[in-house]
């Protein structure tokens, strides 16, 4: 140690602080990576032999260069030694790893690195056997020895050759790994460019500090070498030992800046750990982890330099325990109620009961008011659009966009890349997709839903894990919460319409049997007790009642349910195309595949209803619309049913195609009710037209359904 009490309480301190950091971060590589691969393990151990050398490096300033025991002192070297050699070339490897030197096909990194990759590992095993050799001679001081030790001393130029090697291999593997930095290859995880992209500037400034560390070693060992010419190292060092001190904190303090840069980049990008994006968690939890760092460094580092009796150090590190654990308590505190308030406006109730329950017709759920505060509060986007897909997009309507309305174009690039619920991020090209450079999946139960696009974030960052997660839950609900709320909307208008239509009929009804029908029985009545002549005027009165009655009947709507459990849901429909809707089509052509048919056979009863009548009102909109207003056309009507991930229902016609004047007509019992009535039981109905060409309504049961 020096002979000033600051400098070192300065030395132990920094130190502890970059054994500590260190040791943080080699273990949260290790415990948060997605795949352990030998890279992992690699940066694992690069890191934890980092935290070795400066435990080591404490316990040699604490106690000095000659305080220690013979043994003591060539165990604590080694320890201090062996890391000094292999962290550069652990350094470079990790590097090459970063960068992609081992992807396939081979990038032209490899070939670019490969053979200073083969120069460093040589120099490597040559510093390695030098160290090993130099402690086999301090450790058995045998006469027989004295041709190595001739060995170990050679000199060029009077430098000594294990300062030359050790110096040319520090700066080969620091300058490779900053040309490796420079030489990206493309990444396999998604954002993994991006994230290597913002990371560089860290590690090409970590790079770059070992760099600057490594030239001022050199710089020392050769001042040392200059000056042991003239007298022993010894007395160099008693002589400059403040001198010697003042290098040492200065290199400590350079490396703990190395260690800040990396641990920087590794939190805010997970360069190292593999994760698709990375975790507001984690940059928070290395905040905590340099603050305990440097508060047990000074607080320690203090009672070490003081000379205090152990008791007190072991009292202050136990309050210094003692604190942090409360501050992190009550951060995670604070942090759990600023999460609550975020997702306040998502928990609110959308009173969707309120609104049904109402006498005037129900309103629009407000589902604009929430998309809004994901995409400000949470993501803090410059652009987000969020639209349904699948079997919920006829209910949950048009698509959401923030900040103003754009017209996006097909998605179906975008859902042929959603596999599976496990794909958290696409990116997508910016320019199609009016700035939006990220494409989140929405699933559910029954497969994908829904796709939210994002843009840049309004600071220029990364959308972090927490952040991604935390909208597919919101946009997954945001289209749950539209669907339910139209479903509902739609069934209620149709019962408050039937309701309606009851109440009609009914008073019809009564009007016209007791204006109308009873007084013309009252007056054959009469009729039939006078003479023949009146009776012949009685029977023209009751059969004109007949007639009444009969219109009266045929009015009132029916609710005779086709016998689709009895006869199965193709032949119920073969029979219904085939009776009353026969003489609306020239000609009629099915195309029946035989698995189809016994799919369907197996379908529910209640299931096969709703997609007999979706069929059924698809069938009698060709019959009705597709001739258009002059009704001249030859129509012709083909039916296909085939399995294809579940019971596929074609409907097409070549008639006039849709227009204006056919948007689900018939107060609601449209292809609006029976979409609704096919979200319910797991389907959807797709609409499909070309004007003078074709109409096609496919009707699709999802097999999961």
């Amino acid at each position: 140690m020096s002979t000033n009490l600051f400098l070192n309480w300065a030395i132990i301190g920094v130190s502890l602080f970059n054994a500590i950091l260190l040791a943080w971060l080699g273990l949260t590589v290790l415990l948060n990576a997605e795949r352990r691969d030998w890279g992992v393990w690699l940066v694992t151990l690069g890191l934890l032999l980092g935290a070795a050398f400066f435990i080591s490096h404490t316990t040699i300033a604490v106690s000095g260069l000659f305080g220690f025991s013979w043994r003591s002192m060539l165990f604590w070297w080694t320890v201090g030694l062996v890391p000094v050699i292999l962290l550069p070339f652990a350094w470079y490897v990790i590097m090459l790893w970063y960068a992609g030197f081992w992807n396939r096909p081979r990038p032209p990194l490899y070939f670019r690195q490969r053979y200073w990759l083969l120069a460093t590992s040589v120099l490597l095993v040559l510093g390695l056997a030098g160290l090993f050799a130099g402690m086999v001679l301090l450790a058995v001081p045998a006469p027989q020895l004295n041709p190595l030790r001739s060995t170990i001393r050679w000199s060029v130029v009077g430098v000594p050759l294990l300062a030359v090697g050790y110096s040319a291999y520090v700066l080969l593997c620091i300058g490779a790994s900053v040309d490796a930095l420079r030489h990206l290859a493309q990444p396999e995880r998604v954002m993994g460019m991006i994230g290597r992209q913002r990371a560089r500037p860290y590690l090409m400034g970590a790079s770059l500090g070992l760099l600057l560390i490594s030239f001022s070693v050199v710089s020392v060992m050769l001042w040392v070498v200059q000056d042991a010419r003239r007298r022993t190292f010894i007395d160099i060092y008693f002589d400059s030992v403040n001198q010697f001190a003042l290098i040492d904190l200065i290199m400590a303090a350079l490396i703990s800046l190395v260690i800040l840069l990396v641990g920087q980049g590794m939190v805010s990008y997970e360069v190292f750990t593999g994760k698709t994006l990375p975790r507001r968690g984690l940059m928070r939890h290395w905040q905590r982890a340099i603050l305990l760092a440097a508060g047990y460094g000074f607080l320690v580092g203090g009672t070490i330099a003081l000379q205090l009796r152990p008791l007190y150090g072991l009292l202050l590190a136990t309050s210094l325990m003692v604190f942090f654990y409360a501050l992190v308590s009550w951060r995670q505190y604070a942090e759990r109620e600023r999460y609550i308030e975020s997702l306040r406006p998502f928990a609110a109730s959308s009173r969707l009961l309120d609104q049904l329950l109402t006498q005037t017709a129900p309103q629009e759920v407000d589902i604009e008011t929430p998309f809004k505060a994901l995409c400000v509060d949470v993501l803090g986007t410059r652009f987000a659009y969020l639209t349904a897909v699948g079997p919920l997009a006829p209910l949950a309507g048009q698509p959401l966009v923030w900040p103003h309305p754009v017209q996006m174009p097909p998605l179906t690039g975008i859902i042929a890349q959603a596999q599976s619920p496990q794909t958290m991020l696409l990116p997508i090209d910016a320019q199609t997709y009016h700035g939006a450079m990220w494409a989140v999946p929405l699933w559910s139960e029954r497969g994908l839903i829904g796709i939210l696009l994002l843009g840049k974030k309004l600071d220029g960052g990364l959308y972090s894990q927490e952040e991604i997660e935390i909208a597919r839950i919101i946009g997954e609900r945001l289209i749950d919460t539209q669907a339910s709320a139209e479903m509902s909307r739609r069934l209620m208008t149709l019962q408050r319409e039937r309701l309606a239509q009851s109440q009609i009929v009914d008073r019809q009804t009564r009007r016209v049997l007791h204006d109308d029908i009873l007084p013309e029985l009252q007056s054959a009545m009469i009729a039939l007790s006078g003479d023949n002549e009146q009776t012949t005027y009685a029977l023209d009165l009751l059969s004109d009642a007949h007639k009444r009655i009969s219109d009266l009947l045929h009015d009132m709507p029916t609710t005779t349910v086709p016998e689709v459990s009895r006869l199965g849901l193709i032949r119920a429909l073969q029979r219904t195309v085939g009776g009353e809707l026969a003489t609306a089509f020239d000609e009629v052509t099915w195309e029946i595949a035989p698995d189809a048919e016994a799919y369907a056979a197996q379908i529910p009863n209640l299931t096969a209803e709703v997609i007999f009548y979706a069929a059924r009102e698809a069938v009698r909109n060709a019959a009705k619309y597709g001739q258009g207003e002059e009704g001249e056309r030859p129509l012709h009507l083909h039916i296909a049913i085939a399995l294809d991930d579940g019971l596929l229902i074609r409907v097409e016609d070549d008639g006039v195609g849709l227009n204006a004047s056919r948007p689900d007509e018939g107060g609601g019992h449209g292809l609006a009710l029976h979409s609704t009535m096919m979200a319910v039981i797991g389907g959807e109905i797709v609409v499909d037209s070309a004007p003078d060409q074709y109409t096609k309504v496919s009707i699709r049961l999802a097999r999961s359904a």
